[in-house]
């Protein structure tokens, strides 16, 4: 099928990629504020993720931009600094089913990220699977720099990825990160050189996108649900997760195009 595309408010586009639009495609287009977290954008964000969560078509997602020099800068501070304290914590549920709309999708997701990705932009990052940077890329989490703090998952998303004391050391010094560093110190997860972000992050969702997408959201649900538990209840939230497909249709499918030397054709239940 040719490439499809939705867009949901001013500023975001999803579409469909490959030939069975397994691949989704969830874009930030909001570049004349290189994709600043408006209100507008945030409630966007929110109801896209709420379509692609629904759709069961979908096995891989990619958040990517249409700016060239920014992935997202964070929270849009101009209309942050128009806002009464009532009016702000009006908007705070809408900001944060943004980042929690990332954050639970289903299906694997990787991020595209080149040039800034700062505060709540490299918070959406880390509310991703899976983070491939160009060489322009630069990261960071600069809330306390401005009297807040990362408010969009940081605090917690970023010790996961780098152990808690890194993740003090970077939240603290609020510093940005460039990509070689960054790719380094694990914050991303795999380094590309400028300009290729989006199209290896679309090819590595193609190749994820060619397995069983039972498999794929079970294997996600109890690598996060598992994450920081100790091991006796890691494995139970492993075994519930195993048990939900082994006795699926793509359990079924995989097992006998293996047997019969042939590319599976998932039923995706």
């Amino acid at each position: 099928m040719a490439e499809a595309e939705q867009r949901f408010g001013e500023f975001v586009v999803v579409r469909r990629h490959g030939q069975d639009g397994h691949v989704a495609e969830l874009v930030l287009d909001r570049p004349k504020a290189m994709n600043a977290v408006s209100t507008e954008l945030a409630r966007s964000l929110g109801a896209a993720c709420a379509a692609l969560g629904a759709d069961r078509g979908v096995r891989v997602t990619v958040l990517a931009s249409t700016h060239a020099r920014a992935f997202c800068v964070g929270a849009d501070l101009k209309e942050r600094n128009s806002l009464s304290d009532a009016e702000l914590v009006r908007q705070r549920p809408t900001a944060r089913a943004a980042y929690t709309g990332v954050l639970e999708l289903p299906m694997p997701t990787i991020a595209a990220v080149h040039g800034y990705a700062l505060g709540g932009g490299f918070e959406l990052a880390l509310a991703c699977d899976l983070i491939v940077a160009d060489a322009t890329a630069v990261v960071g989490l600069p809330e306390v720099s401005v009297g807040v703090i990362p408010g969009g998952g940081g605090t917690q998303l970023l010790p996961r990825r780098v152990g808690a004391a890194r993740a003090a050391e970077l939240v603290f010094t609020a510093r940005r990160v460039a990509a070689a560093e960054a790719a380094a110190l694990g914050l991303v997860d795999q380094l590309v050189d400028e300009g290729a972000d989006r199209d290896e992050a679309l090819a590595l969702a193609g190749r994820i996108a060619a397995h069983s997408p039972v498999g794929l959201r079970a294997a996600k649900r109890a690598l996060r649900l598992g994450h920081g538990l100790d091991l006796r209840a890691g494995l139970e939230v492993e075994d519930a997760a195993w048990r939900s497909v082994a006795f699926s249709g793509d359990r079924a499918e995989g097992v006998a195009a293996f047997n019969e030397k042939r590319k599976p054709q998932w039923p995706g239940e």
